[in-house]
């Protein structure tokens, strides 16, 4: 079970490097060229500006709207043992059939209006869906009659047909689910502080699969999020209020109590997440600072610009989900506290600098109490530091670049060093190709399955390089840096693995 949550983690790496830019497109383009934003900060309503802020939220957009089915051809090819590019296309493909026989179903037998979003959770299972019955049967050998659709052809025909049953099976159970989440954000609207608590942890908790979508319209959008007299018309959702008040010139005092659904986010966002990352950071030996430390600084300034947290917090989800709860746990006492102090910052995107910039500092401390943000947020961002250092550190989370310190490298190589040579060494190290079940690489390790681990000569790895050599439930992880995927490359193809 260690050893696939290993691999399921490893998986996800691919389609989580390309979010940080992602994120910073979005952000950036979408708080900027927001329409609210334009009308109150008239230097923004420039033509050539908006069209390059527009594009850049265009292309951000992109991504993070078909994220379940860049992570479905993640896990895919991510979890395939050999022909991954195979893997990937029927990925796509089983994603494509799974949502369009959802979509089908809703339209034939469910009422009009209905949707059904299963976020991540549906690209997680149709990605190992596919893995397993490629590794299982993309070598199957069809009558000759059918010869043309055996192999590795088989494996999109026979991932799109079991897409469709999964796609009637999530028909069938996620509306209760789906429903069950919108009758607890009805609850949480009438709660008072301990309602914001909750919301601001269920928000976060289902974040991590895409379901927060589910709960926060609910608040922005309708009477759960307040309903006030604005300008002498009546506003219902919380944001609503809040552009309301914000384009009326005649509102003063404090913005509308509905920001409690949003003002939590600063704090979190803003200082506790980068907080996060740089004791991420500090976690790792020193010697991969340099190598890997890009990924937590990319993703602690993507999340203090422009509140999207997905790159810094998919580094640790996947390795540890129970972190992940606390850092929940973490974000809804953030809400809590700001309810408590009465912050009220709205926000037209996120919980990043450039909203609260836009909707606390330049709205002025009367309206939005911003200055308490910055207070609290320090404090926060303490927290948030000491608590990360402390699990990851304390429960060995394995997040990326995160090695032995302890284990000295040994840099002896072959007389023919080519790449060739040296993963012929390894696999003998690794007690020959017989003892060796799979072969796959994440960031800096080798992953290997292997059959007997006494077999395995962990002296001969270290005098090739790796600077440390666990052993890791059925496998071994050989920490080779960033040669360690240049080695299950090699290694798979002369396994024959590779073709």
């Amino acid at each position: 079970m260690f050893k696939q949550f290993s691999r399921l983690g490893k998986a996800f790496m691919l389609p989580i490097s390309i979010l940080p830019v992602a994120g910073l497109l979005l952000g950036l383009g979408g708080a900027l060229s927001n329409e609210s934003a334009v009308k109150t900060y008239p230097f923004l309503d420039q033509a050539w500006l908006q069209t390059i802020l527009k594009v850049m939220s265009f292309a951000g957009n992109a991504v993070f709207s078909n994220l379940a089915l860049i992570f479905t051809i993640g896990i895919a090819v991510g979890l395939a043992t050999s022909d991954k590019g195979t893997a990937g296309l029927a990925g796509g493909v089983s994603f494509l059939v799974y949502t369009a026989t959802i979509s089908g179903l809703l339209e034939l037998f469910s009422p009009k209006g209905a949707t059904i979003d299963t976020g991540v959770v549906g690209a997680i299972v149709i990605g190992c869906t596919v893995a397993y019955l490629h590794n299982h049967y993309r070598k199957i050998q069809l009558p000759q009659f059918l010869g043309f659709f055996g192999g590795s052809r088989f494996i999109p025909i026979i991932s799109a047909l079991a897409a469709i049953v999964i796609g009637a099976f999530f028909y069938l159970i996620w509306p209760p689910i789906q429903s069950g989440l919108r009758v607890a954000g009805e609850n949480i609207a009438h709660m008072g502080a301990l309602g914001t608590f909750l919301y601001g942890f269920l928000l976060r908790l289902t974040g991590a699969v895409g379901l927060h979508h589910t709960i926060y319209p609910l608040f922005w959008y309708t009477s759960l999020g307040g309903t006030e007299v604005v300008a002498g018309h009546t506003i219902s959702g919380a944001q609503n209020i809040f552009f309301a008040q914000l384009a009326d010139p005649n509102h003063t005092g404090l913005f509308t109590y509905g920001t409690r659904f949003f003002a939590g986010r600063f704090a979190t966002m803003m200082f506790g997440l980068p907080a996060a990352a740089y004791a991420m950071y500090r976690c790792l030996p020193k010697k991969n600072r340099k190598k890997d430390g890009g990924l937590y600084l990319s993703g602690g300034l993507t999340s203090f610009l422009t509140g999207i947290t997905e790159p810094i917090e998919y580094t640790f989800l996947f390795v540890a989900p129970w972190l992940y709860v606390i850092h929940a746990f973490l974000d809804g006492l953030s809400f809590l506290f700001a309810d408590l102090l009465n912050i009220r910052i709205g926000n037209s995107f996120s919980g990043g600098f450039i909203d609260f910039l836009l909707f606390g500092i330049l709205q002025g401390e009367d309206k939005t109490n911003w200055l308490r943000v910055i207070f609290f947020g320090i404090v926060w961002a303490i927290v948030y530091y000491v608590v990360f250092t402390f699990c990851i550190k304390k429960f060995k989370v394995a997040i990326p670049g995160l090695e032995a310190e302890d284990t000295p490298s040994v840099q002896a190589v072959p007389t023919d060093n080519s790449l060739n040579a040296e993963s012929k060494l390894v696999i003998q190290a690794l007690g020959g190709a017989e003892n060796i079940e799979t072969v796959e690489a994440c960031a800096t390790r080798l992953r290997v399955a292997v059959i007997d681990k006494s077999k395995v000569d962990k002296k001969t790895l270290k005098s090739l390089g790796a600077v440390a050599v666990l052993e890791v439930g059925g496998g071994i992880q050989a920490v080779f840096g960033g040669k360690a995927d240049l080695f299950s490359q090699e290694i798979n193809q002369i396994l024959g693995k590779g073709d």
